[in-house]
């Protein structure tokens, strides 16, 4: 190797590279792109091969030990340029795989069909983002269908259909038309007569028990062969309640001999007791409701769905409704099946989240523990972020796993370059600064890309030689005597001791080249005296207490600003004491 002194230089460059790298790729560089881009910079190393490689991956340990806000920390205050061009960096938005058949047809049509028994949540993004983006690419029409026809087991809630509709617009995906299908029940009806008639369909009084023995040894129950005109008699009775909740089922008829048993003469309306079971719309007017698969399967021909984009847990009822069409002379929707997407530390049953809710463990449907698209809007999460993670993810058939982590860095990328900076003491601690010879006001931007915005201004009065000042409790507890430390945009100090409330520390330098030099850590801090109360909400529904800078007075409600060195945080109430919800790091 050579010299000491260009040792170092090589040390700073590979440092360079790899804080990069690990910007990049959410807090760890990686080894291979680190060494290849120094070769590629430096051909001359190739020679020293081993002894570079066991220094890269020094330097990465060390880098890759920090958090992802420490290294943009250390970026932003030594090579600000590489967060700017990280910035600015054009990076080719994946495009969604094109439509298959989309040339067939003369406008293509979308839909997204929720049943309104909650507030929607980020595990109904996929299908809402795919079906309103491909809407949208090939200048179609994107159909909001209300799928409310099970007032026994989802329950549906009047207040959900509003609040999925809040939702959608909050997304940036709205609608070209709407349907209830709890509105055409008796379009419904219209067709299931017309499947009787045609020996399509049947009504089925047998035991449940007894039809599942039968149809799992691929034999015809009793009532498959009636007439149509039995059929017929036996659907009237059903609409005027001769027979009781269970006692009858219309059945579509399939090949019993189908290798999957759930396609066997599928059910397609049943009886619901509508004095135990009222619908929040119709009331008691109905006691046969269609079931998932028939109401679904006729509603996306007649809304002129041209391709269907779901989950492939419902391959079955794709099965199921091809016997339909075939019956009904109609041709089925393009239909395009995405993996499973699992979230992890995610709860995605609305019934778990309704009864909790309901319950009072959480406080509403935006309470921060909850992955709904209230919750995560309060918390300062885009819409956008959104909507490009499920772009990217788009419709692959592979199962997918995503973490929180995955949607934090979308969100990071969008509030990153809008969001002021302001300094947050959370439980603070005192700082008594020793030997400074006067008063400094010091101007820092509000953001560091950004001299347009304005500045901060803050004032430190010298007190006989001393400033008094406030730091965070994180900070108080890392700090010990003879540690030097950067307190941000200020000056230089070193610790001279340390009680359980308070450090006692001396002027060292002021000029930052110094801290440079010295690879110092930089601290915030405010004034002692000067600060507003301030409360963060975290995502498990904790609140860490603090003082925030006055400074913070220019925010408004629903603004994301940064707290640095903290986080990124909603404003949700700016009184005397400000609330905010903490979105991530």
């Amino acid at each position: 190797m050579k010299g000491a002194e260009d040792i170092s230089k090589i040390r700073e460059k590979i440092r360079r590279i790899a804080l990069e790298n690990a910007i990049k790729h959410e807090g760890k560089a990686q080894a291979k792109p680190v060494l290849g881009k120094l070769l590629g910079e430096n051909p001359d190393l190739r020679g020293k091969i081993r002894e570079i490689s066991s220094l890269t991956n020094e330097i990465i340990e060390e880098i890759n030990s920090l958090t992802l806000k420490q290294q943009m920390e250390i970026a932003r205050n030594l090579w600000p340029e590489m967060l700017l061009k990280e910035k600015e960096r054009i990076e080719e938005e994946k495009r969604l795989p094109p439509l298959p058949n989309a040339d067939k047809y003369e406008q293509i049509v979308t839909r997204f069909a929720p049943n309104p028994d909650c507030v929607l949540h980020i595990g109904s993004a996929r299908a809402i983002i795919l079906s309103h983006e491909y809407a949208r690419m090939y200048d179609g029409r994107f159909i909001l269908r209300f799928e409310d026809t099970d007032p026994r087991i989802k329950k549906t809630a009047l207040e959900f259909y509003d609040l999925i509709r809040e939702d959608l617009k909050w997304l940036g995906c709205t609608w070209d038309a709407e349907y209830i299908q709890s509105d055409r029940m008796e379009i419904y009806y219209e067709y299931a007569r017309k499947l009787l008639e045609k020996g399509h369909a049947y009504v089925c009084i047998c035991r449940r028990e007894d039809f599942k023995e039968k149809v799992e040894r691929k034999e015809p129950c009793p009532c498959r062969n009636i007439s149509p005109e039995e059929n017929i008699s036996r659907w009237e009775d059903m609409l005027s309640g001769e027979y009781d909740e269970g006692e009858a089922v219309v059945r579509i008829k399939t090949d019993l001999n189908h290798p999957n048993p759930a396609i066997r003469d599928w059910p397609a309306f049943r009886i619901i007791d509508s004095e135990k079971h009222p619908h929040p719309r119709t009331g008691s007017r109905y006691r046969v409701w269609p079931l998932f698969a028939f109401a679904n399967g006729i509603d996306d021909h007649l809304n002129g769905v041209t391709h269907v984009i779901r989950g492939k847990e419902h391959l079955t009822n794709q099965q199921r409704q091809l016997y339909l069409y075939r019956y009904l002379g109609w041709k089925y929707p393009e239909a395009i099946h995405y993996g499973r997407l699992k979230i992890t530390g995610v709860t995605l049953s609305k019934s778990k989240i309704v009864r909790a809710v309901e319950e009072g463990i959480y406080s509403g449907w935006d309470d921060p523990r909850l992955a709904t698209f209230r919750a995560l809007k309060r918390r300062g999460i885009m819409p956008e972020a959104i909507r490009q993670m499920m772009i990217d993810v788009g419709p692959r058939p592979a199962d997918i796993t995503l973490s929180w982590k995955n949607l934090y860095a979308y969100n990071r990328k969008i509030v990153d370059p809008i969001a002021n900076r302001y300094f947050f003491i959370d439980d603070p601690k005192r700082m008594i600064v020793k030997n400074v010879k006067r008063d400094f006001t010091v101007n820092i931007r509000l953001h560091p890309d950004d001299p347009k915005r304005g500045t901060r201004v803050f004032t430190v009065k010298n007190r006989n030689g001393r400033v008094h000042l406030l730091i965070s409790s994180r900070d108080f507890n890392r700090l010990k005597t003879g540690f030097l430390v950067r307190l941000m945009e200020l000056f230089n100090v070193k610790v001279l001791s340390k009680n359980e409330d308070q450090i006692s520390a001396e002027f060292h330098s002021e000029d930052y080249k110094e801290a440079r030099r010295r690879s110092l850590a930089l601290i915030h801090w405010l004034p002692d005296g000067d600060g507003i109360p301030c409360e963060v909400i975290m995502p498990d529904g904790s609140a860490v207490k603090g003082l925030a800078e006055e400074n913070l007075r220019q925010a408004s409600v629903d603004q994301i600003v940064q707290f640095e060195r903290f986080g990124f945080v909603r404003i949700d109430q700016m009184e005397e004491k400000v609330k905010t919800f903490f979105a991530h790091e």
